[in-house]
């Protein structure tokens, strides 16, 4: 996990798109520009775009796929994560054991 998160945060992590650049190089083994361009497509941006953190903030309140500071009413954890799943076609795999866990 080390590795992902320094990857996140070379590009700002949550305060722009590194976090969902670096889920797609893990999740579709996707190489980071590849990535780039696939979640700026799901996005409608630029790949220029999902590096600026004012554009990111915004977006994120919007789609309520987490921000850096807490939000009152805002998804934050696993709910921001559910959000993630949906926006970009992918499985996490917190998500799928905390859908068992409901199960049980």
């Amino acid at each position: 996990m080390d590795m992902a998160h320094m990857i996140a945060s070379g590009m700002g992590g949550i305060r722009t798109a590194g976090d969902l650049v670096a889920r797609m190089e893990y999740a579709k083994n996707m190489k980071i520009d590849k990535a780039k361009e696939y979640v700026a497509k799901k996005l409608g941006l630029s790949t220029l775009d999902i590096a600026d953190e004012h554009i990111m903030r915004d977006l994120r309140e919007e789609l309520k796929i987490g921000v850096v500071t807490g939000l009152p009413g805002a998804p934050r954890g696993i709910a921001a994560k559910m959000n993630i799943e949906k926006l970009l076609d992918i499985k996490i795999n917190s998500c799928e054991k905390f859908r068992q866990s409901l199960k049980n």
